[in-house]
């Protein structure tokens, strides 16, 4: 499997099939998927904690860090798409919906170059 050719589809039916074949539906309601995203995104957070943006960048040039920070990312992405299944959330109409949103509170003359929240600009 690839990106560009494993869909969001794949992805899900992948993590329903791991859990269905360990029996996990029983602790995959919404509160405690939820809580496996957080504390997932928390251990990815680890590896860049008082580091750098250039010791962070590092980071992907070290193979065994790269590896981990991968298997953490693939953790949380495993929570999104199992939450995602579990709960018939189409992702892709959710996150177009979600960005059209966005777009309205940053408009591209008000905030390029800035990363402020929409409540601090003029």
């Amino acid at each position: 499997m690839t990106d560009s050719k494993t869909t969001i589809d794949d992805l899900k039916e992948a993590s329903r099939k791991f859990a269905d074949e360990r029996d996990w539906d029983q602790f995959h309601n919404a509160k405690d998927l939820a809580i496996g995203i957080i504390t997932e995104a928390s251990e990815l957070l680890e590896h860049f904690r008082f580091k750098s943006p250039e010791e962070s960048d590092a980071l992907f040039k070290d193979p065994k860090k790269r590896e981990q920070i991968c298997d953490e990312l693939s953790d949380v992405t495993y929570f999104v798409m199992r939450f995602a299944q579990r709960y018939g959330i189409d992702l892709s109409d959710e996150y177009l919906r979600k960005s059209g949103q966005s777009a309205k509170k940053y408009p591209i003359e008000k905030v390029k170059g800035q990363n402020k929240k929409y409540t601090e600009y003029d």
